[in-house]
């Protein structure tokens, strides 16, 4: 397995832990206003009741961005490798290994720290569409682009 592979497989591992937890919680949610409406009534209920709905609302808000990033991470092929950057490239700048997929958690694949960013990002806007050997700035910040995957 390819250490971009692993990179991308520990991100897809990590969204969709998002979305299991989510789907968790609004199912609790909902399983604990069915059993309120029960036993309970008067201006109590309805106000544990509206909380709940509010709450309910939060985390699909939340699951549906969740999903929305499976889907990007869904659209790339990690087995895929350009010399021009794109995104799904894994990029190394000044020793940091970059994947440009999603603003997503730093992680450590292997003992090489991974950071993934936005294409949107500055830096992400900045490395997209160039190739090895292409120096820029940011915030005072230079940097070489020395491998591509």
């Amino acid at each position: 397995m390819t250490f971009k592979l692993k990179i991308h497989q520990h991100y897809l591992r990590l969204v969709q832990d998002r979305i299991d937890v989510f789907r968790d919680m609004i199912s609790g949610l909902t399983e604990d206003s069915k059993n309120d409406a029960k036993g309970s009534a008067g201006d109590k209920h309805e106000t544990a009741l509206s909380m709940m709905h509010l709450e309910q609302e939060k985390l699909n808000t939340k699951l549906a961005e969740v999903l929305h990033q499976k889907a990007v991470l869904d659209k790339i092929n990690p087995e895929i490798c350009s010399e021009i950057i794109s995104l799904g490239s894994l990029v190394k700048a000044n020793g940091i290994y970059l994947y440009l997929s999603l603003a997503l958690p730093k992680i450590n694949i292997d003992g090489v720290n991974v950071i993934a960013l936005s294409p949107q990002s500055p830096l992400g806007n900045k490395l997209m569409g160039n190739t090895v050997g292409f120096g820029f700035e940011i915030n005072g910040t230079k940097y070489l682009i020395e491998s591509v995957e």
